[in-house]
């Protein structure tokens, strides 16, 4: 779920608000505050910490995933950006570097996606039987790869990359 929905779900949920402990009435954090808590708990490792012991927890309880996996990697597309904007980022430069004025917009940008081609889901056919060329969509952003025990539903293993990761075999 993307920061933004997560806001979202917290303010909109009242089950989400008693699951996260928030008394109503009091602010909650909005999507930057989730990033930066996600990222920091991503840096020190926590989260994957915190991810084992919840899988420990879980097979302790009897939910043993051998049901099989799902595994899943989902684009997770970011800003829009000008021509030199894009060839600034290509370039590796930084944000601030490429908007040294603008500091409020180089807060918000990020120079760490990539660019992929997503090809567009279901084939078309035409009246022959033959089908039609792919669109292929850029998109710039990450991806997102998650497995999911398909009996149980829980995400056992995740990670994020940049959209340009080829998916092979993200996680183990």
């Amino acid at each position: 779920m993307s920061d933004a929905r997560m806001e979202f779900m917290i303010r909109d949920r009242l089950s989400w608000t008693r699951f996260l402990r928030f008394d109503l009435g009091v602010p909650t954090p909005d999507e930057n505050t989730i990033r930066l808590f996600r990222n920091k708990l991503t840096e020190t490792g926590t989260l994957e910490r915190v991810m084992r012991a919840f899988d420990w927890r879980l097979q302790n309880k009897g939910y043993i995933p051998m049901s099989g996996q799902i595994v899943n990697a989902s684009l997770v597309p970011m800003q829009r950006n000008t021509d030199a904007e894009k060839e600034a980022i290509k370039a590796g430069k930084t944000a601030r570097e490429i908007w040294p004025n603008e500091q409020n917009k180089a807060a918000q940008k990020d120079t760490d996606a990539r660019w992929t081609l997503k090809i567009g889901g279901k084939i078309r056919y035409r009246p022959d039987g033959t089908p039609l060329p792919q669109i292929a969509l850029p998109v710039f952003g990450y991806k997102s790869h998650i497995a999911i025990d398909r009996r149980f539903g829980f995400i056992h293993e995740s990670a994020v990359t940049s959209a340009a990761q080829p998916d092979g075999r993200m996680l183990s």
